[in-house]
């Protein structure tokens, strides 16, 4: 259907891929993989015929179509969202009114004279094979199909009148993907299609696909979406082209035994050349073994090279160590959001404790993102109770975090304003685990790549030690293998975060609860996201049939409310933890009202004046000294409370 062959193309004077060949036939599901900057999107802009290859060739069937999804600067205006969606019909469109013309030329013709009959003839079989073309492509059906494809992209029926203007810039993207699916290209290239989608509306479309007659081109740092669609993958790295055949697992899997081969063969084919190199230097000059080192020079000549990629870098970093919490981290009751007549969120209520493992889903525009910048306390709400727990510490990673950077700040000076009290070599560390080594810590934010300016941002959220993280889409500019390590980074940290993400393999081993945007409110339910998935599609399968769920996949959430009421009625657990209760209230205020005093103390010590009087240096370095010791001794009454009635309650 397509083929590349020889394909070269530079920038700068650098290339990113040189001599690259590529074959795209029908029905193929194709990733195209590598770290970011490598050319996959590049490749993809050639293959549609936007950027001009350097040298090589692309042969193609002239009946192929290619319809094309880019990342990102999509915009529609000027239309209903029905109407913009209905231009990927726009032949069909004119069929029709062809049709309608044909019909009123037949009416106009009244005389049966030679001439006329012959036209009749005509325009009828120019109907014929219109009506044809429309049948074949279900043109009687658009607005049905058009309001399908919307809808499975998350577009609600008061949404079709809206003019495009209205909508955001995700919203604007999937515009674009509905008119693609809609028009049937018989090549998709779809640029990560996955980055404005929310979890319903990425299930959604991954079964659209699957189903999809038609070849398609896929770039996606989401590894299950490529897992559940593609057979091959070709990885785009040092200027080539590798291909592999199977998903994305199997891919990863193949790219480690192919490496052991080459490192073996490598291996084989520098001993070889040992070998001849020392027969050549020791019989060279003479004459009775002349033929056996010319054998040998040849068989230098002609062996093949073997070349093994540099393995690259990958940022390697640990969340510092989080400050000790209490039990509940964040208490959120009845709270409500509102942008002038927009009301976002309403009558939110949620208990956080330590430990949880948060995801928080629902569908654009339910206001996942907004209760997100609430909890973390960078936007306010008009009603309602937020209660941060005991010395409770957020870090946040915005959604735009990107666009708080300072253009104008070198990535070293970037991390020194957060970070004052850091030396530059211990920074230089920090930024090292990062990939900014040598020379990069002087780039300015402004020429850094999206994904370059993700890990800067993530740099930053470390400096502060915390024990609530958090996270607004985290993965949308990291390539698989920076993803890979972010995810193991939060495998290991202790503390508690909440996390807006629609990526399932990301999440997957992370989650232990899931938290669901809904128009009444917030849902919670107990285990990952696959088990929240599942119980979902059950639910939707339980609508559909008219049949309940089974009580073996009740969630274990209502269980544990039913256990927990049981227990709370119990008369004895009352009288076991109301005096545990009220030491640990005791002991909480007590050591808010001494970590308010050591914080003075703090600032007096960072005071000028203080240094000129040593007797009050020493008064202060006493008392500062008393009260850390009694914090400490705080402290561990405290634990030994929490874990008392922790004992008492069994962790409820």
């Amino acid at each position: 259907m397509i083929s590349l062959q020889n394909i070269s193309k530079q920038f700068g004077g650098k290339y990113l891929f040189s001599d690259l060949s590529l074959h795209i036939e029908d029905g193929n599901r194709i990733a195209f993989v590598g770290r970011n900057g490598t050319g996959k999107s590049t490749l993809m802009k050639i293959i549609l015929g936007e950027i001009d290859a350097d040298s090589g060739s692309i042969i193609q069937s002239k009946f192929n179509s290619v319809g094309y999804l880019p990342q990102d600067s999509v915009y529609h205006t000027g239309r209903t969202l029905f109407e913009e969606a209905a231009t990927a019909f726009d032949d069909l469109n004119r069929l029709h009114e062809r049709i309608k013309e044909i019909s009123d030329e037949l009416s106009a013709i009244t005389s049966s004279s030679k001439d006329n009959q012959l036209k009749s003839k005509e325009i009828i079989e120019e109907m014929g094979r219109a009506q044809s073309i429309l049948e074949q492509r279900e043109g009687y059906n658009i607005e049905v199909k058009v309001k399908q494809i919307l809808s499975g992209l998350g577009f609600k029926e008061t949404d079709l009148p809206r003019m495009t203007e209205e909508f955001s810039g995700g919203w604007q993207m999937r515009i674009a993907l509905a008119k693609l699916l809609l028009r049937e290209p018989t090549i998709l290239l779809l640029d990560e299609p996955t980055n404005h989608l929310d979890m319903e509306s990425l299930e959604w479309i991954e079964g659209y696909l699957k189903s999809y007659k038609g070849s398609i081109v896929l770039v996606s740092h989401d590894s299950r979406f490529l897992d559940n669609l593609v057979d091959r993958v070709v990885e785009i790295s040092a200027g080539k082209a590798t291909e592999y055949t199977g998903n994305y697992s199997s891919y990863l899997t193949q790219k480690v035994q192919r490496l052991e081969i080459l490192r073996s063969s490598l291996k084989n084919r520098q001993h070889a050349i040992d070998s001849s190199t020392r027969f050549i230097e020791r019989f060279r000059y003479k004459s009775t073994k002349a033929k056996q080192v010319q054998s040998r020079i040849k068989m230098l000549d002609k062996m093949e090279q073997i070349e093994i990629e540099k393995e690259e870098r990958s940022i390697f970093f640990d969340f510092p160590e989080p400050p000790r919490a209490g039990k509940v981290i964040m208490e959120i009751h009845n709270l409500t959001k509102s942008y002038d007549d927009n009301a976002v969120l309403h009558g939110i209520s949620c208990i956080i404790e330590r430990g949880d493992r948060i995801a928080l889903l629902g569908v654009n525009g339910s206001g996942k993102s907004t209760l997100a910048r609430i909890i973390a306390g960078v936007e306010p709400f008009q009603s309602g109770r937020k209660q941060p727990g005991l010395n409770t510490v957020i870090s946040y990673y915005a959604q735009d975090i990107v666009k708080t950077l300072d253009p104008d700040k070198t990535v070293l000076q970037t991390l020194d304003a957060v970070a004052p009290l850091k030396s530059p070599g211990e920074l230089r560390t920090l930024l090292g685990c990062f990939l900014f080594q040598n020379d990069d810590v002087f780039k300015p934010v402004s020429v850094l790549s999206g994904g370059e300016k993700s890990r800067l941002a993530l740099a930053k959220m470390i400096l502060k030690p915390a024990n609530l993280l958090i996270m607004d889409e985290p993965t949308n500019h990291l390539d698989a293998q920076s993803k890979a390590i972010l995810k193991r980074s939060l495998e290991r940290f202790p503390g508690t975060y909440i996390i807006v993400s629609h990526d399932r393999d990301f999440l997957a081993p992370l989650i232990n609860r899931v938290a669901v945007m809904t128009d009444s409110g917030l849902d919670i339910y107990h285990g990952n996201v696959d088990d929240y998935l599942e119980k979902h599609h059950l639910e939707q399968e339980s609508v559909t049939s008219g049949k309940e769920i089974p009580e073996t996949v009740t969630t274990l959430h209502s269980k544990k409310i039913r256990r927990k009421a049981e227990a709370e009625n119990r008369q004895d657990l009352y009288k076991k933890l109301k005096p545990l209760r009220e030491t640990l209230k005791k002991v909480e205020m007590e050591i808010a009202v001494n970590e308010k005093k050591k914080l003075e103390l703090e600032d007096a010590f960072s005071d000028r004046d203080t240094y000129k009087n040593e007797s009050l240096i020493r008064s202060l370095n006493i008392e500062h000294s008393r009260i850390v010791s009694r914090l400490g001794s705080l402290y561990d009454t405290w634990a030994a409370t929490e874990e008392k009635i922790e004992e008492i309650t069994g962790g409820e």
